[in-house]
Protein backbone atom coordinates (compact mmCIF):
# COMPACT_ATOMS: atom_id res chain seq x y z
CA UNK A 1 0.00 0.00 0.00
CA UNK A 2 1.40 3.62 -0.96
CA UNK A 3 1.95 6.55 1.96
CA UNK A 4 -2.00 7.47 1.32
CA UNK A 5 -3.40 4.30 1.47
CA UNK A 6 -2.33 3.10 5.15
CA UNK A 7 -2.12 4.43 8.49
CA UNK A 8 0.30 3.02 10.96
CA UNK A 9 -1.63 1.31 14.20
CA UNK A 10 -0.12 -0.44 16.96
CA UNK A 11 -0.28 -3.75 19.18
CA UNK A 12 2.11 -5.14 21.96
CA UNK A 13 4.04 -7.04 18.50
CA UNK A 14 4.67 -3.51 16.80
CA UNK A 15 3.45 -1.50 14.38
CA UNK A 16 1.27 -2.63 11.63
CA UNK A 17 0.16 -0.77 8.03
CA UNK A 18 -4.44 -0.61 8.31
CA UNK A 19 -6.11 0.44 5.20
CA UNK A 20 -6.61 3.88 6.21
CA UNK A 21 -10.53 4.20 5.98
CA UNK A 22 -10.82 1.17 7.75
CA UNK A 23 -12.33 1.01 11.65
CA UNK A 24 -10.43 -2.17 12.42
CA UNK A 25 -6.27 -1.94 13.67
CA UNK A 26 -3.44 -3.78 13.67
CA UNK A 27 -4.63 -7.39 15.44
CA UNK A 28 -7.60 -7.38 13.05
CA UNK A 29 -5.12 -6.41 10.16
CA UNK A 30 -2.63 -9.60 11.64
CA UNK A 31 -5.40 -11.65 11.75
CA UNK A 32 -6.47 -11.17 7.86
CA UNK A 33 -2.73 -11.86 6.33
CA UNK A 34 -2.32 -14.56 8.95
CA UNK A 35 -5.43 -16.36 7.95
CA UNK A 36 -6.37 -16.30 4.43
CA UNK A 37 -7.86 -19.84 4.75
CA UNK A 38 -11.28 -19.68 3.29
CA UNK A 39 -12.41 -16.35 2.27
CA UNK A 40 -15.12 -16.84 4.72
CA UNK A 41 -16.01 -14.17 7.00
CA UNK A 42 -18.68 -14.55 9.78
CA UNK A 43 -21.81 -13.40 8.50
CA UNK A 44 -24.61 -10.94 9.61
CA UNK A 45 -26.17 -13.11 12.97
CA UNK A 46 -22.64 -13.31 14.45
CA UNK A 47 -21.53 -9.69 13.65
CA UNK A 48 -24.72 -8.29 15.44
CA UNK A 49 -23.64 -10.68 18.53
CA UNK A 50 -20.46 -9.36 18.75
CA UNK A 51 -21.82 -5.64 18.45
CA UNK A 52 -25.05 -6.80 21.45
CA UNK A 53 -22.01 -8.12 23.78
CA UNK A 54 -19.89 -5.04 23.76
CA UNK A 55 -23.00 -2.70 24.11
CA UNK A 56 -24.29 -4.53 27.00
CA UNK A 57 -20.52 -5.16 28.47
CA UNK A 58 -20.26 -0.92 28.00
CA UNK A 59 -23.58 -0.37 29.85
CA UNK A 60 -22.62 -2.49 32.73
CA UNK A 61 -19.51 -1.27 33.26
CA UNK A 62 -21.16 2.34 33.15
CA UNK A 63 -23.30 1.65 35.36
CA UNK A 64 -20.40 0.20 37.99
CA UNK A 65 -18.15 3.24 37.02
CA UNK A 66 -15.51 1.26 35.51
CA UNK A 67 -15.88 3.09 32.39
CA UNK A 68 -16.10 6.85 32.18
CA UNK A 69 -19.72 8.15 30.91
CA UNK A 70 -18.37 9.91 28.02
CA UNK A 71 -16.41 6.69 26.57
CA UNK A 72 -19.44 3.97 27.58
CA UNK A 73 -21.47 6.02 25.51
CA UNK A 74 -19.84 6.28 22.73
CA UNK A 75 -19.27 2.55 22.48
CA UNK A 76 -22.73 1.89 22.82
CA UNK A 77 -23.24 4.19 20.03
CA UNK A 78 -20.46 2.48 17.91
CA UNK A 79 -22.21 -0.78 18.87
CA UNK A 80 -25.72 0.00 18.17
CA UNK A 81 -24.41 0.71 14.72
CA UNK A 82 -22.50 -2.89 14.14
CA UNK A 83 -25.88 -4.35 15.81
CA UNK A 84 -27.85 -2.44 12.59
CA UNK A 85 -25.29 -3.98 10.01
CA UNK A 86 -23.89 -0.46 9.52
CA UNK A 87 -20.18 -2.44 9.71
CA UNK A 88 -20.38 -5.62 8.37
CA UNK A 89 -17.03 -4.79 5.69
CA UNK A 90 -15.25 -3.94 8.75
CA UNK A 91 -15.54 -7.66 9.96
CA UNK A 92 -13.09 -9.40 7.82
CA UNK A 93 -11.41 -12.02 9.67
CA UNK A 94 -11.34 -15.71 7.76
CA UNK A 95 -13.84 -18.13 10.44
CA UNK A 96 -10.93 -20.51 10.25
CA UNK A 97 -8.71 -18.40 12.94
CA UNK A 98 -7.56 -19.03 16.34
CA UNK A 99 -10.05 -21.35 17.76
CA UNK A 100 -10.64 -19.02 20.79
CA UNK A 101 -12.19 -16.18 18.25
CA UNK A 102 -9.55 -13.98 19.75
CA UNK A 103 -9.09 -12.15 16.57
CA UNK A 104 -13.10 -11.69 15.95
CA UNK A 105 -13.22 -10.65 19.37
CA UNK A 106 -10.72 -8.19 18.72
CA UNK A 107 -12.05 -7.21 15.52
CA UNK A 108 -14.60 -5.82 17.27
CA UNK A 109 -12.77 -4.29 19.94
CA UNK A 110 -10.93 -2.51 17.43
CA UNK A 111 -13.88 -1.31 15.56
CA UNK A 112 -16.18 -0.48 17.91
CA UNK A 113 -13.07 1.56 19.91
CA UNK A 114 -11.94 3.50 16.50
CA UNK A 115 -15.77 4.51 15.61
CA UNK A 116 -16.29 5.40 19.19
CA UNK A 117 -13.14 7.67 19.07
CA UNK A 118 -14.24 9.26 15.95
CA UNK A 119 -18.07 9.82 17.47
CA UNK A 120 -15.56 11.81 20.18
CA UNK A 121 -14.63 14.08 18.21
CA UNK A 122 -11.30 11.83 18.21
CA UNK A 123 -8.83 10.70 15.26
CA UNK A 124 -9.38 6.99 14.14
CA UNK A 125 -6.00 4.97 15.74
CA UNK A 126 -5.35 7.77 18.75
CA UNK A 127 -6.42 5.42 21.37
CA UNK A 128 -8.94 7.95 23.26
CA UNK A 129 -11.06 4.97 23.15
CA UNK A 130 -9.05 1.94 23.66
CA UNK A 131 -10.08 -1.20 22.25
CA UNK A 132 -8.55 -3.31 24.99
CA UNK A 133 -9.47 -0.91 28.54
CA UNK A 134 -12.34 0.22 27.32
CA UNK A 135 -14.35 -2.13 25.08
CA UNK A 136 -13.21 -5.07 25.79
CA UNK A 137 -13.12 -4.01 30.07
CA UNK A 138 -13.75 -7.18 32.06
CA UNK A 139 -14.30 -9.38 29.11
CA UNK A 140 -11.79 -11.81 27.68
CA UNK A 141 -12.27 -13.54 24.31
CA UNK A 142 -12.97 -16.50 26.08
CA UNK A 143 -16.04 -15.68 27.42
CA UNK A 144 -16.97 -13.20 24.62
CA UNK A 145 -16.77 -15.34 22.24
CA UNK A 146 -18.86 -18.35 23.09
CA UNK A 147 -21.10 -15.28 24.70
CA UNK A 148 -22.23 -14.32 20.78
CA UNK A 149 -22.00 -17.91 19.87
CA UNK A 150 -25.14 -18.66 22.37
CA UNK A 151 -26.74 -14.53 21.59
CA UNK A 152 -26.56 -15.74 17.54
CA UNK A 153 -27.31 -18.96 17.92
CA UNK A 154 -30.78 -18.10 19.56
CA UNK A 155 -31.38 -15.43 17.47
CA UNK A 156 -31.36 -17.60 14.93
CA UNK A 157 -33.42 -20.27 16.08
CA UNK A 158 -36.01 -17.79 17.67
CA UNK A 159 -36.12 -14.64 14.84
CA UNK A 160 -35.36 -17.21 11.75
CA UNK A 161 -35.92 -20.63 12.13
CA UNK A 162 -39.18 -20.53 14.19
CA UNK A 163 -41.14 -18.11 11.92
CA UNK A 164 -40.30 -20.04 9.10
CA UNK A 165 -40.61 -23.23 10.22
CA UNK A 166 -44.27 -21.63 11.72
CA UNK A 167 -44.90 -20.37 7.63
CA UNK A 168 -44.61 -24.36 6.46
CA UNK A 169 -46.35 -25.66 9.25
CA UNK A 170 -49.01 -23.53 7.94
CA UNK A 171 -48.50 -24.43 4.28
CA UNK A 172 -48.86 -27.89 4.62
CA UNK A 173 -51.89 -27.02 7.07
CA UNK A 174 -53.69 -25.90 4.44
CA UNK A 175 -53.04 -28.39 2.05
CA UNK A 176 -53.86 -30.77 4.42
CA UNK A 177 -57.64 -29.13 4.76
CA UNK A 178 -57.87 -28.92 1.09
CA UNK A 179 -56.67 -32.75 0.25
CA UNK A 180 -58.39 -34.56 3.24
CA UNK A 181 -61.48 -36.00 0.91
CA UNK A 182 -58.86 -37.28 -1.36
CA UNK A 183 -59.06 -40.86 -0.60
CA UNK A 184 -55.47 -42.60 -2.33
CA UNK A 185 -53.32 -45.70 -2.17
CA UNK A 186 -50.90 -45.77 1.32
CA UNK A 187 -47.77 -47.57 0.79
CA UNK A 188 -45.22 -49.31 3.39
CA UNK A 189 -42.30 -50.53 2.07
CA UNK A 190 -42.90 -48.72 -1.04
CA UNK A 191 -45.48 -51.19 -1.89
CA UNK A 192 -49.45 -50.71 -2.02
CA UNK A 193 -51.11 -50.64 1.80
CA UNK A 194 -54.54 -49.89 2.70
CA UNK A 195 -56.05 -46.62 1.90
CA UNK A 196 -55.22 -43.36 3.20
CA UNK A 197 -56.64 -40.11 2.55
CA UNK A 198 -54.02 -37.36 1.00
CA UNK A 199 -54.96 -35.05 3.40
CA UNK A 200 -53.68 -37.70 6.58
CA UNK A 201 -50.78 -37.77 4.99
CA UNK A 202 -49.70 -33.77 4.93
CA UNK A 203 -51.26 -34.00 8.51
CA UNK A 204 -48.35 -35.86 9.22
CA UNK A 205 -45.59 -33.86 7.53
CA UNK A 206 -47.33 -30.73 9.32
CA UNK A 207 -46.92 -32.53 12.35
CA UNK A 208 -43.38 -33.53 12.05
CA UNK A 209 -43.00 -29.65 10.98
CA UNK A 210 -44.69 -28.33 14.53
CA UNK A 211 -42.42 -31.15 16.58
CA UNK A 212 -39.34 -29.72 14.97
CA UNK A 213 -40.73 -26.46 16.29
CA UNK A 214 -40.63 -27.76 19.92
CA UNK A 215 -37.39 -29.10 19.52
CA UNK A 216 -35.80 -26.04 18.31
CA UNK A 217 -37.52 -23.99 20.99
CA UNK A 218 -36.33 -26.80 23.60
CA UNK A 219 -32.46 -25.98 23.40
CA UNK A 220 -33.63 -22.09 24.10
CA UNK A 221 -32.92 -22.62 27.73
CA UNK A 222 -29.06 -24.32 27.73
CA UNK A 223 -28.15 -21.50 25.24
CA UNK A 224 -30.04 -18.99 27.37
CA UNK A 225 -26.73 -19.39 29.31
CA UNK A 226 -23.94 -16.80 28.54
CA UNK A 227 -20.54 -17.39 29.34
CA UNK A 228 -20.19 -13.48 29.92
CA UNK A 229 -18.12 -12.77 33.29
CA UNK A 230 -16.01 -15.83 33.08
CA UNK A 231 -13.07 -13.69 31.93
CA UNK A 232 -10.08 -16.16 30.61
CA UNK A 233 -11.18 -19.69 32.42
CA UNK A 234 -14.10 -19.08 34.31
CA UNK A 235 -13.01 -17.98 37.82
CA UNK A 236 -14.03 -13.80 36.19
CA UNK A 237 -10.65 -12.38 36.97
CA UNK A 238 -10.70 -8.46 36.58
CA UNK A 239 -14.44 -9.25 36.62
CA UNK A 240 -17.21 -7.02 38.30
CA UNK A 241 -19.10 -9.72 40.91
CA UNK A 242 -22.13 -7.98 39.71
CA UNK A 243 -21.14 -7.67 35.64
CA UNK A 244 -22.52 -10.65 34.49
CA UNK A 245 -25.74 -10.00 35.78
CA UNK A 246 -26.18 -6.86 34.46
CA UNK A 247 -24.59 -7.65 30.96
CA UNK A 248 -27.03 -10.59 30.84
CA UNK A 249 -30.00 -8.32 31.36
CA UNK A 250 -29.24 -5.91 28.94
CA UNK A 251 -28.55 -8.36 26.73
CA UNK A 252 -32.26 -9.81 27.38
CA UNK A 253 -33.35 -6.19 27.07
CA UNK A 254 -32.00 -5.93 23.52
CA UNK A 255 -32.62 -9.14 21.80
CA UNK A 256 -35.78 -9.88 23.36
CA UNK A 257 -35.15 -13.05 23.86
CA UNK A 258 -33.99 -14.55 27.59
CA UNK A 259 -30.73 -14.50 28.75
CA UNK A 260 -28.63 -15.23 32.11
CA UNK A 261 -25.05 -15.81 33.36
CA UNK A 262 -24.13 -19.11 33.24
CA UNK A 263 -24.96 -22.03 35.61
CA UNK A 264 -20.73 -22.60 35.46
CA UNK A 265 -18.25 -20.56 33.78
CA UNK A 266 -15.98 -23.07 33.74
CA UNK A 267 -18.77 -25.11 32.28
CA UNK A 268 -19.22 -22.43 29.39
CA UNK A 269 -15.64 -21.90 28.13
CA UNK A 270 -14.44 -25.03 28.37
CA UNK A 271 -17.19 -26.80 26.52
CA UNK A 272 -19.98 -26.53 23.89
CA UNK A 273 -22.51 -29.23 24.69
CA UNK A 274 -25.30 -26.89 24.27
CA UNK A 275 -24.38 -25.83 21.39
CA UNK A 276 -23.94 -29.35 20.03
CA UNK A 277 -27.16 -30.09 21.76
CA UNK A 278 -29.17 -27.68 19.43
CA UNK A 279 -27.37 -28.35 16.21
CA UNK A 280 -28.68 -31.55 17.06
CA UNK A 281 -32.33 -29.98 17.00
CA UNK A 282 -31.43 -28.60 13.66
CA UNK A 283 -30.29 -31.79 12.31
CA UNK A 284 -33.06 -33.26 13.30
CA UNK A 285 -35.08 -30.63 11.85
CA UNK A 286 -33.15 -30.90 8.49
CA UNK A 287 -34.45 -34.91 8.11
CA UNK A 288 -37.95 -33.70 8.37
CA UNK A 289 -37.88 -31.51 5.46
CA UNK A 290 -35.79 -33.91 3.33
CA UNK A 291 -38.82 -36.97 4.15
CA UNK A 292 -40.82 -34.32 3.41
CA UNK A 293 -39.36 -33.16 0.01
CA UNK A 294 -38.39 -37.14 -0.95
CA UNK A 295 -42.20 -37.82 -0.47
CA UNK A 296 -43.53 -35.17 -2.35
CA UNK A 297 -40.92 -35.72 -5.48
CA UNK A 298 -42.45 -39.69 -4.97
CA UNK A 299 -46.04 -38.54 -5.27
CA UNK A 300 -45.63 -36.14 -7.93
CA UNK A 301 -43.56 -38.61 -10.22
CA UNK A 302 -44.32 -38.87 -13.44
CA UNK A 303 -46.59 -37.12 -15.05
CA UNK A 304 -47.79 -40.40 -16.92
CA UNK A 305 -45.27 -42.94 -15.71
CA UNK A 306 -44.65 -42.62 -12.15
CA UNK A 307 -47.25 -42.02 -9.07
CA UNK A 308 -48.71 -38.99 -10.12
CA UNK A 309 -50.66 -38.56 -7.18
CA UNK A 310 -50.25 -34.55 -6.87
CA UNK A 311 -49.62 -32.10 -9.41
CA UNK A 312 -46.00 -30.04 -9.16
CA UNK A 313 -45.67 -26.22 -9.84
CA UNK A 314 -43.97 -25.57 -12.94
CA UNK A 315 -41.51 -23.72 -11.47
CA UNK A 316 -38.66 -24.17 -14.44
CA UNK A 317 -37.56 -25.76 -16.90
CA UNK A 318 -36.29 -29.25 -16.35
CA UNK A 319 -34.05 -29.79 -18.74
CA UNK A 320 -31.77 -29.01 -21.36
CA UNK A 321 -32.73 -31.44 -23.84
CA UNK A 322 -36.46 -32.64 -23.27
CA UNK A 323 -39.06 -30.66 -23.67
CA UNK A 324 -41.65 -30.02 -21.54
CA UNK A 325 -40.02 -31.42 -18.50
CA UNK A 326 -40.91 -30.28 -15.22
CA UNK A 327 -38.71 -31.09 -12.22
CA UNK A 328 -39.22 -31.02 -8.57
CA UNK A 329 -36.42 -28.28 -8.40
CA UNK A 330 -37.46 -26.56 -4.95
CA UNK A 331 -37.80 -29.90 -3.44
CA UNK A 332 -33.86 -31.21 -4.05
CA UNK A 333 -33.01 -27.90 -2.76
CA UNK A 334 -34.31 -28.83 0.24
CA UNK A 335 -32.57 -32.33 -0.08
CA UNK A 336 -29.37 -30.70 -0.65
CA UNK A 337 -29.47 -28.19 2.57
CA UNK A 338 -30.19 -31.45 4.40
CA UNK A 339 -27.09 -33.10 3.46
CA UNK A 340 -25.52 -29.74 4.11
CA UNK A 341 -26.60 -29.49 7.45
CA UNK A 342 -25.50 -33.35 8.33
CA UNK A 343 -22.28 -32.15 7.33
CA UNK A 344 -22.05 -28.75 9.42
CA UNK A 345 -23.52 -31.67 12.16
CA UNK A 346 -20.35 -33.60 11.54
CA UNK A 347 -18.33 -30.81 12.12
CA UNK A 348 -19.89 -28.88 14.87
CA UNK A 349 -19.90 -32.20 16.47
CA UNK A 350 -16.32 -32.84 16.36
CA UNK A 351 -15.57 -29.48 17.78
CA UNK A 352 -18.09 -29.46 20.56
CA UNK A 353 -15.92 -33.01 21.48
CA UNK A 354 -12.60 -30.73 21.59
CA UNK A 355 -10.82 -28.66 23.55
CA UNK A 356 -8.34 -29.20 25.88
CA UNK A 357 -8.19 -28.37 30.15
CA UNK A 358 -9.86 -24.83 30.10
CA UNK A 359 -10.95 -23.96 26.62
CA UNK A 360 -12.69 -25.35 23.86
CA UNK A 361 -10.86 -24.44 20.91
CA UNK A 362 -13.38 -24.91 17.96
CA UNK A 363 -15.55 -21.60 18.89
CA UNK A 364 -15.46 -20.12 15.36
CA UNK A 365 -16.01 -23.36 13.36
CA UNK A 366 -19.03 -23.79 15.91
CA UNK A 367 -20.85 -20.84 15.38
CA UNK A 368 -20.26 -20.79 11.73
CA UNK A 369 -21.69 -24.18 10.94
CA UNK A 370 -24.61 -23.49 13.51
CA UNK A 371 -25.56 -20.23 11.93
CA UNK A 372 -24.95 -21.72 8.19
CA UNK A 373 -27.37 -24.15 9.07
CA UNK A 374 -29.98 -22.19 11.03
CA UNK A 375 -29.91 -19.56 7.67
CA UNK A 376 -29.94 -22.72 5.10
CA UNK A 377 -33.42 -24.07 6.78
CA UNK A 378 -34.90 -20.98 7.64
CA UNK A 379 -34.68 -20.08 3.59
CA UNK A 380 -35.11 -23.36 2.22
CA UNK A 381 -38.68 -23.47 4.75
CA UNK A 382 -40.00 -20.45 3.31
CA UNK A 383 -38.86 -21.52 -0.44
CA UNK A 384 -40.08 -24.91 -0.14
CA UNK A 385 -43.76 -23.33 1.63
CA UNK A 386 -44.25 -20.23 -0.89
CA UNK A 387 -42.65 -21.88 -4.19
CA UNK A 388 -43.77 -25.62 -3.68
CA UNK A 389 -45.83 -26.95 -1.44
CA UNK A 390 -48.50 -23.80 -1.63
CA UNK A 391 -48.83 -24.60 -5.21
CA UNK A 392 -49.60 -28.80 -5.37
CA UNK A 393 -52.70 -29.52 -6.36
CA UNK A 394 -54.32 -33.28 -6.02
CA UNK A 395 -54.99 -35.40 -9.17
CA UNK A 396 -58.08 -37.19 -7.88
CA UNK A 397 -58.41 -38.94 -10.72
CA UNK A 398 -55.54 -40.74 -10.23
CA UNK A 399 -55.67 -41.14 -6.95
CA UNK A 400 -59.50 -42.94 -7.25
CA UNK A 401 -57.92 -45.43 -9.52
CA UNK A 402 -54.86 -46.22 -8.12
CA UNK A 403 -56.87 -46.88 -4.61
CA UNK A 404 -59.48 -49.23 -6.44
CA UNK A 405 -56.86 -50.93 -8.07
CA UNK A 406 -55.08 -51.86 -5.25
CA UNK A 407 -54.30 -55.11 -3.56
CA UNK A 408 -54.40 -54.16 -0.25
CA UNK A 409 -58.08 -53.58 -0.13
CA UNK A 410 -58.05 -56.98 0.75
CA UNK A 411 -57.57 -56.01 4.36
CA UNK A 412 -60.77 -54.90 5.09
CA UNK A 413 -62.06 -58.47 4.03
CA UNK A 414 -59.88 -59.69 6.75
CA UNK A 415 -63.00 -59.28 9.62
CA UNK A 416 -65.19 -60.76 7.45
CA UNK A 417 -63.91 -64.16 5.62
CA UNK A 418 -60.93 -64.27 7.35
CA UNK A 419 -57.25 -63.82 6.21
CA UNK A 420 -56.66 -66.85 4.43
CA UNK A 421 -59.51 -66.82 2.42
CA UNK A 422 -58.64 -62.37 2.00
CA UNK A 423 -54.97 -63.44 0.83
CA UNK A 424 -56.68 -65.81 -2.11
CA UNK A 425 -58.62 -63.26 -2.99
CA UNK A 426 -55.51 -60.61 -3.13
CA UNK A 427 -53.74 -63.08 -4.97
CA UNK A 428 -56.05 -63.98 -7.63
CA UNK A 429 -57.61 -60.49 -8.02
CA UNK A 430 -53.46 -59.77 -9.00
CA UNK A 431 -52.85 -62.77 -11.28
CA UNK A 432 -56.14 -62.60 -12.95
CA UNK A 433 -55.78 -58.59 -13.66
CA UNK A 434 -59.15 -58.06 -11.70
CA UNK A 435 -60.08 -55.36 -8.24
CA UNK A 436 -60.28 -57.05 -4.92
CA UNK A 437 -64.14 -56.01 -5.07
CA UNK A 438 -64.76 -57.91 -8.69
CA UNK A 439 -63.01 -61.03 -7.54
CA UNK A 440 -64.91 -60.97 -3.78
CA UNK A 441 -68.10 -61.16 -5.47
CA UNK A 442 -66.85 -63.56 -8.47
CA UNK A 443 -65.59 -66.38 -5.67
CA UNK A 444 -69.16 -65.96 -4.00
CA UNK A 445 -67.84 -64.57 -0.72
CA UNK A 446 -69.82 -61.46 -0.33
CA UNK A 447 -72.69 -59.95 -2.21
CA UNK A 448 -72.40 -56.78 -4.24
CA UNK A 449 -73.97 -54.80 -1.57
CA UNK A 450 -71.79 -56.17 0.91
CA UNK A 451 -68.66 -55.63 -1.12
CA UNK A 452 -69.66 -51.82 -1.87
CA UNK A 453 -69.68 -51.84 1.75
CA UNK A 454 -66.68 -53.74 3.38
CA UNK A 455 -64.47 -51.67 0.29
CA UNK A 456 -65.63 -48.50 0.54
CA UNK A 457 -61.97 -47.27 0.49
CA UNK A 458 -62.99 -43.73 2.55
CA UNK A 459 -64.77 -45.53 5.51
CA UNK A 460 -60.94 -47.75 5.54
CA UNK A 461 -59.00 -44.28 6.82
CA UNK A 462 -61.11 -44.48 9.51
CA UNK A 463 -60.24 -46.16 12.80
CA UNK A 464 -62.91 -49.25 13.24
CA UNK A 465 -63.87 -52.49 11.50
CA UNK A 466 -65.70 -51.97 8.79
CA UNK A 467 -68.91 -53.89 8.37
CA UNK A 468 -70.11 -53.65 11.89
CA UNK A 469 -72.10 -51.11 13.56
Amino acid sequence: MSDDEYRIERDSLGEMQVPRDAYWGAQTQRAIENFPISGIAFGRRFVRALGIVKKAAARANRDLGLVDDEVAEAIVEAADEVIAGEHDDQFPVDVFQTGSGTSSNMNANEVIANRAAEIMGESIGDRAVHPNDHVNYGQSSNDVIPTAMHVSALEAVQKDLTPALETLAESLEAKESEFDGVVKTGRTHLQDATPIRLGQEFAGYRTQVEKGIARAEDVSDHLGELALGGTAVGTGLNTHPEFPERAAEYMSEETGLSFRPADSHFEAQAAHDAMNEAHGALRTVAGSLNKIANDLRLLASGPRNGLGEIEQPENQPGSSIMPGKINPVVAEAVNQVHKQVVGNDAAVAAGAAEGQIDLNLYKPVLAHNFLQSAELLANASEVFAERFVAKLEANEEVCQEQVERSMALATALNPTIGYDKASEVAKAALKEGKTVREVVVEKGYLTEEEADEVLDPESMTYRGILGED
